[in-house]
């Protein structure tokens, strides 16, 4: 446990090893922060604390141990995103070098995977609560971004909470309408291209907002498995067809091996998954 946490809602974790780790905690102003540790969690050390009292972090994503990328919903129209060289101190990227925010733009801090990363310089991120949901895309180590348009359905509560590459060409994004738990929408896109253009797949059987997606590394058959208030699904087939695996309430899901996969819930549930 961090010391002197307990009013801060962690959203997001990435671990470099057995030793060094970084949390992410999401709120209003000086809520969101970035911690790490470099002992197996013994000791944490806070590394950034935001001051814009406007700003709301929402996920983070690193390219290696020291360098990474954090993500907050735009200020005045304009999106906060940091990045660190040194995996020790933060830095604001110029706002000339991000797309200014649409009207209400932002993110979703629903499991920590609205940012993603490939090989050591490119990163997607996604945005919704606007009129578009869209991904903006890095290839500097989020020095300059650049965004596009996709299909995902958007709104006040609706658009991009989790998006995941294969590789440089093939990406997956998810979302929906998060206030309609209930309910089917265009709410799974799929790019061959890198992210310049986006088509809508089928939709999950879990009905309701998808919270998270993850590829299954290693596995036989190239396999996504995505989560939300509605389930977990799984499919084999870029999203063209999905099964259902449980319809429990889950959260946000990770694998590191086809044998070995996590998806967490409410109420501290921790659910193991072998796909293969």
């Amino acid at each position: 446990m961090v010391p002197g946490t307990d009013s801060l809602q962690f959203r997001d974790v990435h671990a470099v090893d057995s030793s060094t780790a970084y949390l992410l905690s999401a709120g209003s102003g000086d809520l969101s922060r970035i911690y790490k540790t470099s002992d197996g969690g013994r000791t944490w050390a806070l590394q950034f604390q935001n001051t814009e009292p406007k700003a709301f972090f929402d996920c983070m994503a690193f390219w290696d141990s020291e360098h990474g990328v954090a993500f907050s919903d735009a200020v005045d129209g304009q999106f906060i995103i940091i990045t660190t060289s040194d995996g020790t101190t933060w830095h604001r990227v110029p706002s000339k070098n991000v797309p200014a925010a649409l009207p209400g733009e932002g993110g979703f801090a629903a499991s920590g995977t609205c940012v993603t990363t490939v090989g050591d310089s490119t990163a997607w991120l996604g945005t919704g609560a606007s009129e578009i949901a869209r991904v903006l895309q890095t290839t500097d180590q989020g020095q300059t971004w650049s965004a596009q348009d996709t299909p995902i359905v958007s709104g006040d509560a609706s658009g991009i909470t989790s998006l995941l590459f294969r590789d440089d060409l093939n990406g997956m994004v998810a979302g929906g309408e998060i206030s309609k738990p209930g309910e089917y929408s265009e709410n799974v896109a799929i790019t061959i291209d890198g992210g310049h253009t986006w088509r809508l797949v089928s939709h999950p059987q879990l009905p309701g907002a998808i919270y998270g997606i993850a590829a299954v590394p290693g596995a036989p058959i190239p396999t996504v498995v995505a989560v939300g208030p509605g389930g977990l699904d799984y499919s084999i087939d870029n999203g063209s067809s999905w099964v259902t695996l449980d319809t429990l309430d889950y959260w946000s899901v990770a694998f590191a091996t086809p044998e070995s996969g996590w998806a967490v819930g409410p109420k501290g549930r921790i659910t193991k998954i072998r796909m293969f």
